[in-house]
């Protein structure tokens, strides 16, 4: 008598073994599929509901949705794209929002407090009273974007800002940028130096030659007395009589000899990530 423990298994009982092994290679292959669906399940809660907390939204499509006030704490949005999308009032706490599109959406008053924004996309995002932690827009394409306060940026990420506007030859945006730093940062002398410089590009001689001459004080209290020296001198020749208030490359061809206007518009590298020529 054969015993059970030496029965050899047979056909019908290999077969579903076949099948049975089939069955659970299709069931694993099939669970991303799965996922995505409930991603999808879960767009719709949002759509449906406006509320949708700690979902995986990644990828999503979400273009002009209108979701004001919705609540999406703790969402993993990385990659969505909700260009024009209206999220007013919408509770953003602590959402990935790394490269995702929010271009021209509305943001008022939406809470972005702990939110992630590394490469995220807001350009001519309307941010106006929204609620954002000190430094956060450091890594997000934040060009153009409106209502958002100067509180909300560091020293480096509105000295960059100047440098952006100056290479685009926006003089007067540039300048602003650079009081704005000079507001966060007032012994900062190279944001002084590029303000006077924007200055002088639109022919403000005299407002120029100020911030140059403070500029020059900042320099001289950190010892560098050739750079005070020929920042002085930048400031000296802005208010000779016969120098005319224009621009034309004032503020450049001043500042040749000290250390080339190019390189003191430069981006504070290493203080801050605000992605450039965009």
């Amino acid at each position: 008598m054969t015993r059970a423990a030496d029965a050899k298994p047979g056909p019908l009982a290999a077969a579903t073994g076949y099948l049975g092994a089939i069955a659970l290679g299709l069931l694993l292959a099939t669970q991303p599929d799965a996922a995505r669906a409930a991603d999808a399940a879960q767009v719709m809660q949002l759509l449906d509901q406006r509320r949708c907390e700690g979902c995986r939204l990644q990828d999503a499509d979400l273009v002009q949705a209108d979701l004001r006030d919705a609540r999406l704490r703790n969402a993993q949005l990385q990659r969505a794209n909700l260009s024009g999308s209206r999220l007013d009032g919408a509770d953003l706490r602590g959402a990935d929002l790394s490269f995702t599109s929010l271009a021209g959406a509305s943001l008022r008053g939406a809470d972005l407090r702990g939110s992630l924004l590394l490469g995220t996309d807001l350009r001519q995002a309307d941010l106006s009273g929204a609620s954002l932690d000190s430094g956060a827009l450091s890594r997000s394409h934040w060009q153009q974007a409106i209502g958002i306060a100067s509180s909300a940026h560091s020293y480096a990420e509105l000295h960059n800002a100047g440098v952006a506007a100056a290479r685009q030859g926006r003089y007067p945006q540039a300048e602003q940028w650079f009081g704005e730093a000079i507001r966060r940062e007032p012994e900062a002398a190279i944001s002084w130096v590029a303000r006077a410089i924007c200055r002088a590009e639109q022919g403000q001689n005299a407002l120029a030659a100020q911030d140059f001459t403070y500029a020059a004080t900042l320099y001289r209290r950190q010892g560098e007395t050739r750079e005070a020296q020929q920042l002085e001198q930048a400031a000296t020749r802005l208010q000779e009589p016969t120098r005319k208030a224009q621009g034309n490359g004032m503020g450049s061809a001043l500042m040749g000899g000290l250390l080339g206007a190019i390189q003191l518009l430069g981006p504070l590298a290493g203080k801050a990530l605000l992605p450039m020529g965009l």
